[in-house]
């Protein structure tokens, strides 16, 4: 299947999309090698090139640097030997460390020298058309693209050739131009469902919807059975048309074909997220009826039995699954443990997390097992048995220590949680998530250098992390100073994740502690809009009050108070304007 490696092109991201560091190990260079390579470079296609002195000198540089790891002085060898040399093996080569070295200037010319040395090399037109896309040039890959659906010689190779064209063009944001371009691509196979279907959904990533569902139903028409056209057309209808549309659509469609299970589940689902849940369990019934022993469709059921808030349905589905022998234990287990913890049945879901012995969920079943046996008031066991658990990688070994500071926050350990943080910090300096706990965990403590250090750390590691923007933002705003810093900080925060209300309410509180009352109502009142929280409430409370709506302050605080009657923040608010935790009318 010739669009197989460059689907794997694509997922390596060409190795230098959105500037990431670039690999720079000669192993992994040989593992993309092997990966390209499918077919043998044609001797005739070499030149007659006589090895000169200059150009063993330049090939034994360029392969030291490769083995050195030195990625852009042996791009620039092998590069300067293919343009002069015309050997296509090299031009593959310097193609090759382009894209490792995250060169795309370079890549396009080692590529387009062995494309035009090897215009029949499906490896050279993949890589073509991959950078091209990467890059945003769609009418160059078109050609490439136009040569890789020719070379398919079997039918079920350019069928899922189409399967996978709207995977490799997902990255790409210029989504009407790549509808056009899957339209042209599609034009010489009309009669190929696949074909329809690649460019229904790339019509409906363009906001084309009737364009959409046209292309949906042709696709149906020449494959009626197709179980995937037929839930994509349901979720086309879904976005487009009436429920009783969407509805009389399935029905029809499960007459005719009473065995498609995938289309059932999806209307299924259709119904209960219409909450029409005695439909949806009348098709759960009937999967059941008609698939007894499968153990798939019994975790299908189970899932979306969860969904209904069935959970004795989810109980004995999952259960069944696990009898006929699902071929993942552990994801059963994971989610039947979820759903206990949602049941309040802790002691069953700390039996189900035990279950779980390998794979992702591993890791995570432990770490909420340790926080139940924590919530029972075995901190200490619970510490314990954390810090037992293997870590296979840094990333594992801060989820740890992160569960382990979460565990102390019950009982408001902050001391013992900041010297856990800053153990951890010892082994894992740059890790994310430990500097912005740590910072958290500071300002509890009053260790404000500390705080400010650490934040000021992410913000330079993670420029994009809004919420060390916030963080420190408000922790100068809450001590009254460097005020114009904070606001700067805090915009940046909004500039980053617009949405979210609890930077909105350090914007509105930043603008009231510089005295901007008006400005600070607004943007808490839109915080508070988006989410009653309590610390919200309390901020929005504050400055209700000392505007002199002292009423709408007790209101709001009043309907806080019943969601989180607890809340520090809120009642210390409430206790220091009014003089009273229990909000007394007066």
């Amino acid at each position: 299947m010739k669009f197989k490696n460059l689907f794997l092109l694509f997922l390596f991201g060409l190795l230098y999309a959105c500037a990431h560091t670039p690999a720079t190990k000669k192993e992994e260079i040989e593992e993309t090698k092997e990966i390209a390579e499918q077919e043998e470079i044609n001797q005739k296609n070499l030149p007659n090139q006589e090895l000169t002195a200059h150009i063993l000198f330049d090939f034994l540089v360029g392969e030291t640097a490769l083995q050195r790891g030195n990625l852009d002085i042996a791009l620039n060898r092998y590069l300067k030997l293919a343009k002069s040399t015309r050997d296509l093996r090299l031009a593959k080569r310097a193609s090759e460390i382009a894209l490792h070295a995250g060169d795309p200037t370079a890549a396009v010319q080692a590529t387009s020298l062995w494309v035009e040395l090897d215009p029949e090399s499906i490896d050279a037109r993949q890589t073509m058309a991959a950078l091209m896309v990467n890059l945003g040039n769609l009418d160059a890959a078109r050609p490439h693209l136009e040569k890789l659906l020719q070379t398919e010689k079997e039918k079920s190779g350019i069928a899922n050739a189409f399967l996978q064209l709207n995977q490799i063009f997902a990255r790409n944001p210029n989504k009407i131009a790549t509808y056009q371009l899957l339209q042209q691509l599609a034009h010489p196979y009309k009669d190929l469902p696949e074909a329809h279907f690649a460019v229904s959904q790339a019509a409906w990533l363009a906001n084309q919807r009737q364009e959409a569902l046209d292309e949906m139903e042709e696709a149906l028409k020449l494959r009626p059975d197709w179980e995937m056209a037929a839930i994509h057309k349901g979720r086309i209808l879904q976005r487009t048309s009436s429920p009783e549309t969407v509805h009389q659509f399935y029905l029809e469609y499960l007459s005719k074909y009473p065995n498609a299970n995938e289309v059932r589940i999806a209307y299924a689902r259709t119904l209960i997220t219409d909450g029409r849940n005695d439909l949806a369990d009348e098709q759960l019934q009937l999967l059941i009826s008609k698939n007894p022993t499968d153990p798939e469709i019994m975790l299908a059921i189970g899932l979306l039995a969860t969904e209904m808030g069935d959970f004795d349905m989810t109980e004995k589905s999952l259960n069944k699954s696990l009898e006929l022998g699902y071929k993942d234990p552990d994801a059963v287990h994971f989610h039947m443990a979820q759903v206990y913890e949602e049941l309040k049945h802790n002691d069953k879901a700390m039996e189900s997390y035990q279950l779980v012995k390998s794979g992702s969920r591993y890791l995570p079943a432990q770490i909420r097992y340790a926080d139940l046996w924590a919530s029972k008031g075995n901190i200490s066991d619970a510490r314990e048995y954390l810090k037992n658990l293997p870590a296979t990688s840094d990333q594992q070994a801060a989820h740890l220590i992160l569960a382990e500071a979460q565990i102390l926050r019950r009982s408001k350990s902050y001391q013992e949680i900041y010297e856990v943080l800053s153990n951890g910090l010892k082994k894992l300096p740059d890790y994310p998530e430990l500097l912005y706990d740590r910072a958290l965990i500071a300002d509890k403590l009053g260790k404000f250098n500390v705080l400010e250090k650490d934040l000021r750390k992410l913000i330079q590691i993670k420029p994009d992390n809004a919420h060390a923007y916030n963080a420190l933002g408000y922790s100068l705003a809450e001590r009254r100073i460097q005020l114009p810093e904070a606001l700067k900080l805090i915009k940046r925060a909004v500039e980053l994740a617009p949405d979210d209300p609890f930077i909105m309410d350090s914007l509105g509180w930043i603008y009231y502690r510089m005295g901007n009352l008006s400005e600070g109502l607004n943007y808490l009142n839109l915080a508070f809009a988006a989410r009653p929280d309590p610390e919200i409430a309390a901020h929005l409370g504050e400055v209700l009050w000392v505007q002199g709506a002292k009423e709408n302050a007790r209101d709001i605080w009043r309907s806080a108070l019943e969601k989180e009657p607890d809340n520090e923040v809120l009642l210390e608010t409430i206790e220091r304007l009014t003089k009273n935790k229990r909000l007394i009318n007066r």
